[in-house]
């Protein structure tokens, strides 16, 4: 089951060096002139679970396998995007496919990083960026209207419940108003969601600063955190975190980050709110050849947790062996966490938590 985040924002905000750090590679050039990210690039990253280490070596697992987002890096897009200016309006349809987009703003002063719009403002940059993709919804609406009007019209079924839909989001949509904040009735959700427009998807600001605020908000972080309004932000310094991606061992990136006055990376943070704004948990299977996570959906019962292995698994569901993962590191393993009664036979109807480790039972 695979998720995945869009990174937007005008160009030379950080957008390519953060996508570079997440993915600690160089296959997106970080040059200071807009439109350098000519092809959108997609690149994997692990979630950071301590818990997933924990468990590999209580069971002396052989390998290792963390959950994985995807992030999706496109050009910087600028005022007139949607209408075919620049270069990020060619990759509006890769973003369309992500489950979330991930909103890089600037928030440093450097006299020798070109901003596009010769000043450094936020405020106006997150507003520029959110017209550019409201248009391009728009568009993208009133494309799809006529012929969904014209098969309502005709008795088709699907038609007819999109339709009203249609009708409610081009309202919103013109007056101004991002996609989501249609209001729908919980039939309506996932036809909403299969409409992939971008302004529906759910947002995490990342404030990139410069290394002197990665530690303290500055002024331009409180403004995005006001404007942001309850949505998730998250603050790094890519240049920081480049460099951290470059390090070799754990140790030395532990050693640098204490040095700077940080706990952790910043991209662990983003990560995990990528994560949690997705909505998702994750649930463990451990043995000796390895240790692994999964990632569901919140909310998801243990049948189709269990496809997400493999689809015999679901199809042949029987139950699920459960345990939590803090019993099973409590009690040093399966066996002993048997013994003391906290491993459970959990059926089709088990709504999966965060943390179990599952073995399925299943008979095709």
């Amino acid at each position: 089951m695979g998720f995945s985040c869009g990174i937007v924002g005008l160009p030379n905000v950080g957008k390519s060096t953060l996508f570079n750090a997440l993915t600690a590679t160089a296959m997106a050039d970080a040059a200071n002139y807009p439109f350098c990210t000519i092809d959108p690039n997609i690149g994997r990253v692990f979630v950071p679970d301590e818990r997933l280490f924990s468990l590999a070596k209580i069971a002396s697992s052989k390998e290792i396998l963390p959950a994985q987002l995807s992030f999706v890096d496109i050009a910087g897009i600028v005022r007139g995007a949607s209408s075919g200016e620049g270069l990020g309006n060619k990759f509006l349809a890769t973003i369309r496919e992500t489950d979330a987009i991930l909103h890089v703003v600037r928030c440093f002063d450097d006299n020798d990083v070109i901003h596009v719009n010769g000043v450094v403002d936020p405020i106006s940059d997150i507003e520029t960026i959110e017209t550019e993709l409201l248009l391009a919804d728009l568009e993208s609406v009133e494309g799809r209207f006529p012929g969904v009007e014209k098969k309502a019209k005709s008795g088709d079924a699907v038609a007819k419940e999109l339709l009203p839909l249609l009708t409610s989001v081009l309202e919103v949509l013109k007056s101004g108003q991002l996609a989501c904040k249609t209001s729908v009735s919980d039939s309506q959700r996932s036809l909403l969601k299969q409409l992939q427009l971008l302004t529906s998807k759910p947002v995490l600001y990342v404030c990139n600063v410069a290394e002197k605020d990665v530690c303290t908000h500055n002024e331009y972080i409180k403004r995005v955190l006001k404007r942001a309004a309850g949505a998730p932000v998250v603050v790094i310094s890519a240049a920081i975190e480049s460099e951290i991606a470059l390090l070799d061992s754990e140790q030395d990136k532990s050693d640098f980050l204490s040095g700077i006055g940080l706990k952790e990376a910043g991209l662990n943070k983003v990560i995990r709110q990528g994560y949690n704004l997705l909505d998702l948990i994750t649930y463990f299977t451990v043995g000796p050849k390895e240790a692994r996570a999964w990632t569901i959906k919140k909310g998801m019962k243990a049948p189709a947790a269990a496809g997400v292995i493999h689809s015999d698994f679901e199809r042949g569901f029987i139950c699920a062996e459960t345990v939590f993962w803090n019993d099973y590191v409590e009690f040093d393993g399966e066996q002993k966490a048997k013994q003391a009664g906290k491993i459970r036979l959990e059926g089709k109807e088990y709504v999966v938590q965060d943390g179990d480790i599952m073995h399925f039972r299943f008979n095709v």
